[in-house]
């Protein structure tokens, strides 16, 4: 399955995109082109068998819709609790 990374422009609600496959050799220096053009990353990676598939996944907000799932989770909520407790103690310890 291969990965694929997408770009937007910034306030084109996801109309405006493109995406590269990650593994493809050029990946590094076509990442920094669209990225000097404005684009920015969005989201996480997709993994799908064909750019058809992935471009079918990003348009229907699939990263959005697991995420917002997961967050309907209690054990999610609590996960974040203490790793945000986790990190206020860590930052209160480490800045004397």
């Amino acid at each position: 399955m291969a990965k694929y990374q997408f770009f937007c422009i910034p306030n084109s609600e996801r109309k405006q995109y493109t995406f590269l496959d990650m593994s493809s050799s050029t990946f590094r220096r076509e990442k920094t082109e669209i990225l000097e053009q404005g684009f920015e990353v969005e989201d996480d990676v997709i993994y799908a068998d064909t750019a058809e598939k992935a471009v079918e996944k990003f348009k229907s907000n699939f990263i959005y819709a697991v995420d917002e799932y997961g967050k309907a989770d209690a054990s999610y909520g609590f996960a974040v609790f203490f790793q945000s407790l986790y990190k206020m103690m860590f930052t209160k310890t480490s800045s004397k």
